[in-house]
């Protein structure tokens, strides 16, 4: 998709760190060399184009005391349109892509409890009648990506405004208030681009005084509850047509050691340890990679097996086909 040189400027840029402050176009414009209507006109034209999926604060469900779970279903081919509907309909899934695999939907599930968790996945199966194989997180090497105009820049870099993986103790002293949940609540879904003053457009919806609001949610981004404020990029408008969900059999004697080091891979943007689900999975180090290409993907999940040497016995290349829902996290 063609961007003018504003608009890549804000693509490339903007992915975190966008200001808590009471006129935050106005701040954040003055670093792009815009004015904050440009900004925000800009931001929502490239919303309505599809070029970002969201705009506002990522939200990080497990330091809210919530889960996120990564699910599959093997749909039947006959019946794929009818599940894709049921399954988008739960408010719990975040994400829903297509994949080449028997297991060929996959779709991230984030609750705030685990006790909710439980709940969403029994009645997905009730509502599909097909059994959710689940792979909830057990080690987590690496989370941070920040996708370039191009297709052609490595995106597995350290996220814009955290500077780095989140790796907060999950007995960190700092607690969500009762007061959070509307904040959280009426944020989670973006900010206001009809005003030069969304964070008082907020305080408004909430019946805060603005600082308060601003306050709380830099507390929030402290304590990594936020992980970053900004735009989401559709990686696919912006030339990063084709991912694959690098999956990779290793012993469990070695992958406390190499987990890491897949991780550190300058294209690897989420790895993480999960259980296997034998027979029909049996692989336990998940790695997504980005490309402009099928053949450069193949190629980085060549050089993850490369690195991981005769501790892997297997591994396999799920390409996503189709998105079927990218909403975000809503608690």
């Amino acid at each position: 998709m063609t961007l003018t040189e504003p608009e890549t400027h804000i693509v490339n840029t903007l992915q975190g760190g966008f200001p808590l402050h009471t006129r935050p176009f106005e701040q954040a414009g003055a670093r792009l060399g815009i004015s904050g209507p440009q900004l925000r006109d800009a931001i929502a034209s490239l919303l309505e184009r599809k070029v970002l999926t969201r705009f506002g604060p990522l939200f990080q469900i497990e330091r809210m005391g919530g889960q996120f779970v990564l699910a599959a279903l093997q749909v039947p081919e006959e019946r794929y349109e009818t599940v894709t509907a049921q399954v988008n309909a739960f408010d719990a899934v975040a994400h829903n892509y297509r994949r080449e695999h028997a297991l060929n939907m996959w779709f991230v599930l984030a609750t705030s409890t685990p006790a909710a968790m439980q709940q969403a996945i029994a009645e997905i199966e009730q509502a599909t009648g097909l059994p959710v194989h689940a792979f909830p997180k057990l080690e987590e090497y690496f989370v941070g990506m920040r996708f370039t105009v191009g297709g052609e820049a490595p995106v597995g870099m350290l996220e814009p405004q955290a500077g780095g993986p989140m790796t907060f103790p999950t007995d960190a002293a700092f607690a969500l208030q009762d007061e959070d949940w509307p904040l959280i609540r009426a944020s989670q879904a973006g900010l206001a681009l009809d005003t030069d003053t969304p964070y008082a457009t907020l305080a408004a919806q909430l019946g805060w005084p603005e600082q308060r609001v601003l306050q709380r949610l830099q507390q929030l981004l402290d304590a990594g509850i936020i992980r970053r404020i900004g735009v989401v990029p559709n990686h696919y408008a912006i030339g990063y047509r084709f991912n694959a969900m690098g999956v990779f059999d290793v012993d469990d004697a070695a992958i406390a050691r190499l987990g890491p080091q897949v991780g550190a891979l300058d294209f690897v943007t989420h790895c993480y340890r999960r259980p296997r689900d034998l027979p029909l999975w049996p692989y336990n180090l998940f790695a997504m990679c980005h490309g402009a290409s099928r053949e450069s993907v193949l190629e980085q999940i060549d050089q993850v097996r490369q690195l991981l040497g005769p501790d892997c016995r297997r591994h396999d290349a799920l390409f996503s086909t189709r998105i079927l829902k990218k909403s975000g996290l809503r608690v």
